[in-house]
Protein backbone atom coordinates (compact mmCIF):
# COMPACT_ATOMS: atom_id res chain seq x y z
CA UNK A 1 0.00 0.00 0.00
CA UNK A 2 1.31 3.45 -0.89
CA UNK A 3 2.20 5.84 1.91
CA UNK A 4 -0.61 8.41 2.11
CA UNK A 5 -1.16 11.46 4.29
CA UNK A 6 -4.64 11.47 5.78
CA UNK A 7 -6.88 12.87 8.50
CA UNK A 8 -9.42 10.75 10.35
CA UNK A 9 -12.87 12.34 10.48
CA UNK A 10 -15.44 10.86 12.87
CA UNK A 11 -18.86 12.03 13.98
CA UNK A 12 -21.01 10.05 16.39
CA UNK A 13 -24.67 9.18 16.57
CA UNK A 14 -25.59 8.02 20.05
CA UNK A 15 -28.89 6.51 21.15
CA UNK A 16 -29.58 6.72 24.89
CA UNK A 17 -32.49 4.75 26.36
CA UNK A 18 -34.14 7.02 28.90
CA UNK A 19 -34.76 5.88 32.47
CA UNK A 20 -38.57 5.93 32.48
CA UNK A 21 -40.98 3.34 33.86
CA UNK A 22 -43.13 3.26 30.72
CA UNK A 23 -42.68 3.64 26.96
CA UNK A 24 -42.63 6.89 24.99
CA UNK A 25 -46.21 6.93 23.71
CA UNK A 26 -48.03 4.24 25.73
CA UNK A 27 -48.21 2.87 29.28
CA UNK A 28 -46.38 -0.43 28.61
CA UNK A 29 -43.73 -1.11 31.25
CA UNK A 30 -40.06 -1.07 30.26
CA UNK A 31 -38.31 -4.18 31.53
CA UNK A 32 -35.22 -5.94 30.17
CA UNK A 33 -35.11 -9.68 29.59
CA UNK A 34 -38.86 -10.38 29.69
CA UNK A 35 -40.59 -13.03 27.59
CA UNK A 36 -40.74 -11.91 23.95
CA UNK A 37 -43.73 -9.72 23.05
CA UNK A 38 -45.05 -9.66 26.63
CA UNK A 39 -44.66 -5.88 27.04
CA UNK A 40 -46.78 -4.67 24.14
CA UNK A 41 -50.13 -2.97 23.50
CA UNK A 42 -52.13 -1.74 20.46
CA UNK A 43 -50.18 1.56 20.44
CA UNK A 44 -46.63 0.19 20.38
CA UNK A 45 -47.45 -2.57 17.89
CA UNK A 46 -49.13 -0.09 15.54
CA UNK A 47 -52.73 -1.37 15.57
CA UNK A 48 -55.11 0.72 13.43
CA UNK A 49 -57.02 3.34 15.41
CA UNK A 50 -54.64 3.39 18.39
CA UNK A 51 -53.36 6.83 19.41
CA UNK A 52 -50.05 7.80 21.04
CA UNK A 53 -49.85 9.84 24.29
CA UNK A 54 -46.59 11.60 25.11
CA UNK A 55 -44.44 10.59 28.13
CA UNK A 56 -43.72 13.84 30.01
CA UNK A 57 -40.86 12.32 32.04
CA UNK A 58 -39.01 11.35 28.85
CA UNK A 59 -39.30 14.92 27.57
CA UNK A 60 -37.89 16.28 30.85
CA UNK A 61 -34.98 13.81 30.94
CA UNK A 62 -34.11 14.73 27.34
CA UNK A 63 -34.12 18.44 28.14
CA UNK A 64 -31.94 17.80 31.22
CA UNK A 65 -29.40 15.90 29.12
CA UNK A 66 -29.45 18.68 26.53
CA UNK A 67 -28.72 21.25 29.24
CA UNK A 68 -25.80 19.15 30.54
CA UNK A 69 -24.44 19.06 26.98
CA UNK A 70 -24.59 22.87 26.82
CA UNK A 71 -27.32 22.80 24.17
CA UNK A 72 -29.99 25.40 23.46
CA UNK A 73 -33.37 23.94 24.40
CA UNK A 74 -36.10 24.71 21.87
CA UNK A 75 -39.13 26.47 23.34
CA UNK A 76 -41.22 24.87 20.57
CA UNK A 77 -40.65 21.47 19.01
CA UNK A 78 -42.85 18.95 17.23
CA UNK A 79 -43.05 15.27 16.35
CA UNK A 80 -42.39 13.84 12.89
CA UNK A 81 -42.99 10.50 11.23
CA UNK A 82 -39.85 8.88 9.78
CA UNK A 83 -41.11 6.35 7.25
CA UNK A 84 -39.26 3.16 6.42
CA UNK A 85 -40.10 -0.53 6.27
CA UNK A 86 -38.36 -3.00 8.54
CA UNK A 87 -39.84 -6.03 10.33
CA UNK A 88 -39.17 -4.62 13.82
CA UNK A 89 -41.03 -1.37 13.02
CA UNK A 90 -44.69 -2.37 13.18
CA UNK A 91 -46.17 1.01 12.13
CA UNK A 92 -43.79 1.26 9.14
CA UNK A 93 -42.75 4.64 10.54
CA UNK A 94 -40.90 5.84 13.63
CA UNK A 95 -42.08 8.83 15.66
CA UNK A 96 -39.06 11.11 15.83
CA UNK A 97 -38.05 14.77 15.44
CA UNK A 98 -36.68 16.14 12.19
CA UNK A 99 -36.33 19.87 11.57
CA UNK A 100 -37.14 21.11 15.09
CA UNK A 101 -35.08 19.02 17.53
CA UNK A 102 -35.57 19.41 21.26
CA UNK A 103 -31.92 20.49 21.80
CA UNK A 104 -29.20 21.80 19.50
CA UNK A 105 -25.86 23.62 19.21
CA UNK A 106 -24.09 22.29 22.30
CA UNK A 107 -20.71 20.77 23.16
CA UNK A 108 -19.02 18.19 25.38
CA UNK A 109 -15.51 18.28 26.86
CA UNK A 110 -13.59 15.00 26.65
CA UNK A 111 -10.29 14.09 28.34
CA UNK A 112 -7.30 13.28 26.12
CA UNK A 113 -4.38 10.94 26.81
CA UNK A 114 -1.99 13.89 27.29
CA UNK A 115 -4.03 15.24 30.21
CA UNK A 116 -5.65 17.99 28.12
CA UNK A 117 -9.30 18.21 27.10
CA UNK A 118 -10.95 18.64 23.71
CA UNK A 119 -14.28 20.27 22.86
CA UNK A 120 -16.59 18.22 20.63
CA UNK A 121 -19.57 20.09 19.21
CA UNK A 122 -23.06 18.63 19.58
CA UNK A 123 -25.20 19.22 16.48
CA UNK A 124 -28.52 18.17 17.98
CA UNK A 125 -30.26 15.94 20.50
CA UNK A 126 -33.77 14.82 19.70
CA UNK A 127 -36.33 12.47 21.22
CA UNK A 128 -37.77 9.46 19.45
CA UNK A 129 -39.14 5.96 19.99
CA UNK A 130 -37.08 2.79 19.63
CA UNK A 131 -37.83 -0.03 17.22
CA UNK A 132 -38.26 -3.68 18.23
CA UNK A 133 -35.56 -6.31 17.89
CA UNK A 134 -35.01 -8.94 15.22
CA UNK A 135 -33.78 -12.31 16.51
CA UNK A 136 -31.71 -14.64 14.32
CA UNK A 137 -30.83 -17.46 16.73
CA UNK A 138 -33.55 -20.05 16.19
CA UNK A 139 -32.68 -21.62 12.85
CA UNK A 140 -33.09 -20.63 9.20
CA UNK A 141 -35.71 -18.00 9.99
CA UNK A 142 -35.93 -14.76 11.97
CA UNK A 143 -38.23 -13.70 14.79
CA UNK A 144 -39.36 -10.28 16.02
CA UNK A 145 -39.58 -9.20 19.67
CA UNK A 146 -41.52 -5.93 20.06
CA UNK A 147 -40.94 -5.48 23.81
CA UNK A 148 -38.45 -2.70 23.02
CA UNK A 149 -40.68 -1.00 20.42
CA UNK A 150 -41.75 2.41 21.66
CA UNK A 151 -39.03 2.74 24.33
CA UNK A 152 -37.99 6.42 24.64
CA UNK A 153 -34.63 7.23 23.07
CA UNK A 154 -32.56 10.38 23.07
CA UNK A 155 -30.51 10.52 19.87
CA UNK A 156 -27.42 12.72 20.21
CA UNK A 157 -25.52 13.70 17.07
CA UNK A 158 -22.03 15.23 17.19
CA UNK A 159 -20.19 17.25 14.60
CA UNK A 160 -17.33 15.32 12.89
CA UNK A 161 -14.79 16.73 15.37
CA UNK A 162 -13.24 13.44 16.49
CA UNK A 163 -9.91 12.53 14.91
CA UNK A 164 -8.91 9.16 16.39
CA UNK A 165 -10.38 5.95 17.74
CA UNK A 166 -9.09 6.88 21.21
CA UNK A 167 -11.05 10.15 21.11
CA UNK A 168 -14.21 8.29 20.08
CA UNK A 169 -13.81 5.95 23.05
CA UNK A 170 -13.12 8.89 25.38
CA UNK A 171 -16.34 10.62 24.30
CA UNK A 172 -18.33 7.41 24.75
CA UNK A 173 -16.99 6.94 28.30
CA UNK A 174 -17.59 10.57 29.23
CA UNK A 175 -21.13 10.63 27.85
CA UNK A 176 -21.97 7.46 29.77
CA UNK A 177 -20.72 9.12 32.97
CA UNK A 178 -22.82 12.23 32.30
CA UNK A 179 -26.15 10.46 31.68
CA UNK A 180 -25.59 8.24 34.73
CA UNK A 181 -24.73 11.24 36.91
CA UNK A 182 -27.98 12.91 35.86
CA UNK A 183 -30.11 9.78 36.29
CA UNK A 184 -31.12 10.12 32.63
CA UNK A 185 -30.23 6.51 31.77
CA UNK A 186 -28.71 3.36 33.27
CA UNK A 187 -26.49 3.44 30.15
CA UNK A 188 -25.70 -0.29 30.25
CA UNK A 189 -24.25 -1.00 26.81
CA UNK A 190 -24.68 -4.77 27.21
CA UNK A 191 -28.44 -4.25 27.58
CA UNK A 192 -28.62 -1.79 24.68
CA UNK A 193 -29.34 1.21 26.90
CA UNK A 194 -26.64 3.14 25.07
CA UNK A 195 -25.70 2.54 21.44
CA UNK A 196 -22.86 4.32 19.65
CA UNK A 197 -22.65 4.56 15.87
CA UNK A 198 -19.46 6.18 14.56
CA UNK A 199 -19.58 7.76 11.10
CA UNK A 200 -16.05 7.41 9.72
CA UNK A 201 -14.29 8.73 6.66
CA UNK A 202 -10.83 9.97 5.67
CA UNK A 203 -9.49 13.15 4.09
CA UNK A 204 -6.54 11.88 2.06
CA UNK A 205 -3.88 14.06 0.48
CA UNK A 206 -2.32 12.68 -2.70
CA UNK A 207 -0.22 14.59 -5.22
CA UNK A 208 -1.23 17.87 -3.57
CA UNK A 209 -4.95 17.19 -3.92
CA UNK A 210 -7.42 16.23 -1.18
CA UNK A 211 -9.79 13.28 -1.57
CA UNK A 212 -12.62 12.29 0.78
CA UNK A 213 -13.59 8.67 1.18
CA UNK A 214 -17.31 7.72 1.44
CA UNK A 215 -18.70 7.84 5.00
CA UNK A 216 -19.28 4.50 6.69
CA UNK A 217 -21.63 4.23 9.68
CA UNK A 218 -20.70 1.39 12.04
CA UNK A 219 -23.35 -0.47 14.04
CA UNK A 220 -23.54 -3.39 16.53
CA UNK A 221 -21.09 -1.92 19.05
CA UNK A 222 -21.74 -3.08 22.60
CA UNK A 223 -18.52 -2.16 24.43
CA UNK A 224 -15.98 0.65 24.59
CA UNK A 225 -13.34 -1.76 23.31
CA UNK A 226 -15.49 -2.59 20.29
CA UNK A 227 -15.98 1.13 19.58
CA UNK A 228 -12.23 1.76 19.50
CA UNK A 229 -11.35 -1.39 17.56
CA UNK A 230 -14.05 -0.81 14.94
CA UNK A 231 -12.90 2.74 14.17
CA UNK A 232 -9.27 1.63 13.91
CA UNK A 233 -10.28 -1.17 11.55
CA UNK A 234 -12.48 1.07 9.41
CA UNK A 235 -9.69 3.65 9.00
CA UNK A 236 -7.36 0.95 7.68
CA UNK A 237 -10.07 -0.57 5.47
CA UNK A 238 -10.81 2.79 3.83
CA UNK A 239 -7.12 3.46 3.28
CA UNK A 240 -6.70 0.07 1.61
CA UNK A 241 -9.79 0.58 -0.56
CA UNK A 242 -8.69 4.05 -1.65
CA UNK A 243 -5.23 2.74 -2.59
CA UNK A 244 -6.82 -0.11 -4.51
CA UNK A 245 -9.72 1.64 -6.30
CA UNK A 246 -9.35 5.39 -5.71
CA UNK A 247 -12.94 5.46 -4.35
CA UNK A 248 -14.18 8.87 -3.12
CA UNK A 249 -17.45 10.49 -2.04
CA UNK A 250 -18.10 11.32 -5.68
CA UNK A 251 -17.69 7.72 -6.89
CA UNK A 252 -19.02 5.75 -3.91
CA UNK A 253 -22.04 5.83 -1.61
CA UNK A 254 -22.45 6.15 2.14
CA UNK A 255 -22.72 2.72 3.72
CA UNK A 256 -23.90 1.09 6.91
CA UNK A 257 -21.47 -1.55 8.19
CA UNK A 258 -21.92 -3.98 11.07
CA UNK A 259 -19.12 -4.79 13.49
CA UNK A 260 -18.14 -8.47 13.75
CA UNK A 261 -16.40 -8.59 17.12
CA UNK A 262 -15.12 -12.16 16.72
CA UNK A 263 -13.57 -11.48 13.31
CA UNK A 264 -12.46 -7.99 14.32
CA UNK A 265 -13.79 -6.33 11.17
CA UNK A 266 -16.71 -4.32 9.77
CA UNK A 267 -19.12 -5.99 7.34
CA UNK A 268 -21.22 -4.24 4.68
CA UNK A 269 -24.94 -4.23 5.52
CA UNK A 270 -26.48 -1.74 3.10
CA UNK A 271 -26.03 1.55 1.31
CA UNK A 272 -27.30 4.37 3.48
CA UNK A 273 -30.48 6.33 2.91
CA UNK A 274 -30.60 10.11 2.71
CA UNK A 275 -33.08 12.18 4.74
CA UNK A 276 -35.52 12.56 1.85
CA UNK A 277 -35.78 8.76 1.56
CA UNK A 278 -37.54 8.72 4.93
CA UNK A 279 -40.38 11.02 3.75
CA UNK A 280 -40.57 12.98 7.03
CA UNK A 281 -43.81 14.78 7.81
CA UNK A 282 -45.39 16.12 11.05
CA UNK A 283 -47.22 13.51 13.11
CA UNK A 284 -50.92 14.50 13.08
CA UNK A 285 -51.72 12.54 16.29
CA UNK A 286 -49.36 14.43 18.64
CA UNK A 287 -49.38 18.04 19.82
CA UNK A 288 -46.09 20.01 19.74
CA UNK A 289 -43.97 20.37 22.89
CA UNK A 290 -43.86 23.94 24.20
CA UNK A 291 -41.55 24.72 27.12
CA UNK A 292 -42.32 27.55 29.52
CA UNK A 293 -39.57 29.37 31.43
CA UNK A 294 -40.80 27.95 34.73
CA UNK A 295 -40.82 24.37 33.37
CA UNK A 296 -37.25 24.77 32.04
CA UNK A 297 -36.12 26.22 35.39
CA UNK A 298 -37.64 23.23 37.17
CA UNK A 299 -35.73 20.84 34.86
CA UNK A 300 -32.48 22.83 35.17
CA UNK A 301 -32.59 22.34 38.95
CA UNK A 302 -31.74 18.70 38.29
CA UNK A 303 -28.28 19.56 36.93
CA UNK A 304 -25.20 18.69 38.97
CA UNK A 305 -21.43 19.15 38.68
CA UNK A 306 -20.35 17.29 35.55
CA UNK A 307 -17.98 14.33 36.03
CA UNK A 308 -15.00 15.74 34.09
CA UNK A 309 -15.11 18.96 36.14
CA UNK A 310 -15.49 16.98 39.35
CA UNK A 311 -12.53 14.79 38.41
CA UNK A 312 -10.34 17.85 37.83
CA UNK A 313 -11.51 19.36 41.14
CA UNK A 314 -10.66 16.14 43.00
CA UNK A 315 -7.11 16.34 41.61
CA UNK A 316 -6.67 19.98 42.66
CA UNK A 317 -8.66 20.04 45.90
CA UNK A 318 -7.80 16.62 47.34
CA UNK A 319 -4.33 16.12 45.83
CA UNK A 320 -5.32 12.85 44.11
CA UNK A 321 -3.82 11.38 40.97
CA UNK A 322 -5.85 11.83 37.79
CA UNK A 323 -6.37 8.06 37.69
CA UNK A 324 -7.74 7.86 41.25
CA UNK A 325 -9.94 10.92 40.68
CA UNK A 326 -11.30 9.26 37.54
CA UNK A 327 -12.13 6.05 39.41
CA UNK A 328 -13.88 7.93 42.22
CA UNK A 329 -15.93 10.11 39.87
CA UNK A 330 -16.98 7.26 37.56
CA UNK A 331 -20.22 7.02 39.57
CA UNK A 332 -21.91 9.98 41.21
CA UNK A 333 -22.80 8.03 44.38
CA UNK A 334 -19.17 6.97 44.88
CA UNK A 335 -17.93 10.53 44.40
CA UNK A 336 -20.55 11.81 46.87
CA UNK A 337 -19.60 9.09 49.38
CA UNK A 338 -15.91 10.02 49.12
CA UNK A 339 -16.59 13.71 49.71
CA UNK A 340 -18.88 13.00 52.68
CA UNK A 341 -16.15 10.86 54.29
CA UNK A 342 -13.53 13.56 53.76
CA UNK A 343 -15.85 16.21 55.21
CA UNK A 344 -16.36 13.90 58.21
CA UNK A 345 -12.63 14.10 58.95
CA UNK A 346 -11.02 11.38 56.86
CA UNK A 347 -7.72 12.22 55.13
CA UNK A 348 -8.44 12.34 51.39
CA UNK A 349 -5.72 9.94 50.19
CA UNK A 350 -6.48 7.35 52.86
CA UNK A 351 -10.24 7.51 52.14
CA UNK A 352 -9.44 7.21 48.43
CA UNK A 353 -7.28 4.13 49.01
CA UNK A 354 -9.93 2.46 51.16
CA UNK A 355 -12.59 3.08 48.53
CA UNK A 356 -10.60 2.23 45.40
CA UNK A 357 -8.66 -0.75 46.80
CA UNK A 358 -11.29 -2.29 49.09
CA UNK A 359 -14.72 -0.66 48.73
CA UNK A 360 -15.11 -0.85 44.95
CA UNK A 361 -13.95 -4.50 44.90
CA UNK A 362 -16.60 -5.41 47.49
CA UNK A 363 -19.21 -3.33 45.63
CA UNK A 364 -18.44 -5.13 42.38
CA UNK A 365 -18.83 -8.52 44.08
CA UNK A 366 -22.11 -7.40 45.69
CA UNK A 367 -23.35 -5.84 42.43
CA UNK A 368 -24.00 -2.46 44.03
CA UNK A 369 -22.25 0.89 44.45
CA UNK A 370 -19.70 1.55 47.20
CA UNK A 371 -22.21 3.88 48.85
CA UNK A 372 -24.68 0.97 49.11
CA UNK A 373 -22.38 -1.39 51.03
CA UNK A 374 -23.92 -0.37 54.35
CA UNK A 375 -20.94 1.67 55.57
CA UNK A 376 -21.64 5.25 56.67
CA UNK A 377 -19.38 8.08 55.55
CA UNK A 378 -18.72 8.92 59.23
CA UNK A 379 -17.49 5.39 60.00
CA UNK A 380 -15.35 5.34 56.84
CA UNK A 381 -13.75 8.59 58.03
CA UNK A 382 -13.11 7.09 61.48
CA UNK A 383 -11.50 4.03 59.88
CA UNK A 384 -9.26 6.28 57.76
CA UNK A 385 -8.19 8.24 60.86
CA UNK A 386 -7.35 5.02 62.72
CA UNK A 387 -5.14 3.86 59.84
CA UNK A 388 -3.43 7.25 59.51
CA UNK A 389 -2.91 7.45 63.27
CA UNK A 390 -1.13 4.10 63.40
CA UNK A 391 -3.83 2.46 65.51
CA UNK A 392 -4.34 -0.24 62.87
CA UNK A 393 -2.33 -1.57 59.94
CA UNK A 394 -3.37 -1.23 56.30
CA UNK A 395 -4.15 -4.97 56.24
CA UNK A 396 -6.28 -4.60 59.38
CA UNK A 397 -8.12 -1.65 57.82
CA UNK A 398 -9.17 -3.91 54.93
CA UNK A 399 -10.42 -6.58 57.34
CA UNK A 400 -12.32 -4.03 59.43
CA UNK A 401 -13.90 -2.42 56.36
CA UNK A 402 -15.16 -5.80 55.19
CA UNK A 403 -16.65 -6.39 58.65
CA UNK A 404 -18.27 -2.92 58.59
CA UNK A 405 -20.58 -4.09 55.79
CA UNK A 406 -22.09 -6.63 58.20
CA UNK A 407 -22.53 -4.52 61.34
CA UNK A 408 -23.29 -0.95 62.41
CA UNK A 409 -20.49 -1.05 65.01
CA UNK A 410 -17.84 1.66 64.79
CA UNK A 411 -14.45 0.62 63.37
CA UNK A 412 -12.72 0.96 66.77
CA UNK A 413 -15.17 -1.51 68.33
CA UNK A 414 -14.61 -3.96 65.46
CA UNK A 415 -10.82 -3.55 65.74
CA UNK A 416 -10.96 -4.35 69.47
CA UNK A 417 -13.25 -7.33 68.89
CA UNK A 418 -10.88 -8.75 66.27
CA UNK A 419 -7.78 -7.86 68.34
CA UNK A 420 -6.43 -5.67 65.51
CA UNK A 421 -5.34 -2.59 67.49
CA UNK A 422 -1.63 -2.03 66.86
CA UNK A 423 0.82 -1.96 69.76
CA UNK A 424 2.28 1.54 69.95
CA UNK A 425 3.64 1.32 73.50
CA UNK A 426 7.35 2.02 72.97
CA UNK A 427 8.43 0.59 76.33
CA UNK A 428 6.58 -2.69 75.74
CA UNK A 429 7.89 -2.99 72.18
CA UNK A 430 11.48 -2.25 73.26
CA UNK A 431 11.39 -5.30 75.56
CA UNK A 432 10.20 -7.48 72.68
CA UNK A 433 12.80 -6.02 70.28
CA UNK A 434 15.63 -6.64 72.75
CA UNK A 435 14.52 -10.25 73.14
CA UNK A 436 14.44 -10.74 69.35
CA UNK A 437 17.90 -9.21 68.99
CA UNK A 438 19.25 -11.49 71.69
CA UNK A 439 17.78 -14.54 69.97
CA UNK A 440 19.13 -13.60 66.51
CA UNK A 441 22.77 -12.66 66.99
CA UNK A 442 23.69 -13.64 63.41
CA UNK A 443 21.09 -11.27 61.92
CA UNK A 444 22.30 -8.47 64.22
CA UNK A 445 25.85 -9.10 63.00
CA UNK A 446 24.70 -8.97 59.36
CA UNK A 447 22.98 -5.62 59.97
CA UNK A 448 26.05 -4.13 61.63
CA UNK A 449 28.34 -5.39 58.84
CA UNK A 450 26.69 -2.95 56.47
CA UNK A 451 27.11 -5.32 53.55
CA UNK A 452 24.56 -6.66 51.07
CA UNK A 453 22.95 -8.75 53.79
CA UNK A 454 22.18 -5.72 55.98
CA UNK A 455 18.84 -4.79 54.42
CA UNK A 456 17.59 -8.37 54.34
CA UNK A 457 18.65 -8.87 57.97
CA UNK A 458 16.74 -5.76 59.06
CA UNK A 459 13.65 -7.05 57.29
CA UNK A 460 14.07 -10.42 58.97
CA UNK A 461 14.30 -8.86 62.45
CA UNK A 462 11.24 -6.67 61.81
CA UNK A 463 9.35 -9.76 60.66
CA UNK A 464 10.33 -11.62 63.84
CA UNK A 465 8.94 -8.79 65.99
CA UNK A 466 5.70 -8.75 63.97
CA UNK A 467 5.42 -12.50 64.34
CA UNK A 468 6.04 -12.29 68.08
CA UNK A 469 3.28 -9.68 68.46
CA UNK A 470 0.95 -11.59 66.10
CA UNK A 471 1.06 -8.67 63.65
CA UNK A 472 -0.22 -6.13 66.15
CA UNK A 473 2.98 -4.13 66.54
CA UNK A 474 3.12 -0.83 64.65
CA UNK A 475 5.82 -1.54 62.01
CA UNK A 476 6.85 2.12 61.94
CA UNK A 477 7.48 2.18 65.71
CA UNK A 478 9.30 -1.18 65.56
CA UNK A 479 11.51 0.04 62.72
CA UNK A 480 12.47 3.14 64.72
CA UNK A 481 13.35 1.03 67.80
CA UNK A 482 15.39 -1.41 65.70
CA UNK A 483 17.27 1.46 64.09
CA UNK A 484 18.07 2.90 67.49
CA UNK A 485 19.08 -0.43 69.06
CA UNK A 486 21.26 -1.46 66.13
Amino acid sequence: MENLEYKIIVGLEIHVQLLTKSKMFCSCAISFGERANSRVCPVCVGMPGSLPVMNKKAVELSALAGMALNCKIAKFTKWDRKSYYYPDLPKNYQISQYDLPLAAAGFIEIPLENGQTKTIRITRAHLEEDAGKNLHTTGNFSQVDLNRAGTPLLEIVTEPDLSSAAEVRSLAVELQRIVRYLGVSEADMQKGHMRFEPNVNLHITKDGKEYKTPIAEIKNLNSFRAIERSVDYEVQRQLDEFSRTGITMETGNKTTRGWDDDAGKTVLQREKEEANDYRYFPDPDLVPVEFTDSWLAEIRAGLCEMPIKRQLRFVNEYDLSDYDAGVLTAERTTADFFEEAVKSGGQSKRVCNLLTQVGLKMANEANCSAAELGITAENLAKLAKMADGGQISATAAKTIMEKMTQTADEPKVIAEQLNLIQKNDTAELEVIVEKILAENAKAVEDVKSGGKKSKAAKGFLLGQVMQKTKGRANPKVVAEILERKL
